[in-house]
């Protein structure tokens, strides 16, 4: 059975609670990502910053980014653990209608899955089967 783990991308890149937005942008564009998770001083996941929730809740707000915390965006954190199976993952990504979620193991961020992850697995014909990515792709799109 595929878990968590077989289709993460390993060693996602945190940005730290008290960086700022902007350094959290740069992160971005320097590790070509669009989204973030935000780690606490202890390395603890505190949540995951999205590329679109700095243009809509900082810049659309006329905060400045230089001054907003990467923390002032933490909201409700959905994550799986690195051996919870696709099932549980896809069912997660779906009900909360994320296309990014964070991995953790013991409390700490060991990865995190994408749509692309996703995609790509079952492109090289492994890890998801057909019918398992036409129903994540039907309960992502074509419910809204």
């Amino acid at each position: 059975m595929t878990k968590a783990r077989d289709v993460m991308h390993a060693g996602a890149v945190c940005v730290g609670e008290n960086e700022s937005l902007l350094d959290a942008a740069r992160m971005m564009r320097d590790h070509q990502v669009g989204a973030l998770p935000i780690c606490g001083e202890n390395q603890k996941l505190m949540g995951i910053i999205t590329d679109r929730d700095i243009v809509l809740r900082c810049l659309a707000e006329g905060k400045d980014p230089g001054a907003t915390k990467a923390r002032d965006l933490a909201g409700h954190l959905h994550c799986v653990r690195a051996d919870d199976d696709m099932e549980t993952v896809l069912r997660k990504m779906e009900q909360h209608q994320i296309r990014r979620i964070p991995v953790i193991d013991n409390e700490r961020l060991v990865g995190m899955i994408s749509e692309v992850d996703l995609a790509s697995g079952h492109r090289e014909g492994q890890r998801l089967t057909d019918q398992q990515i036409l129903e994540f792709m039907d309960k992502m799109y074509m419910t809204q």
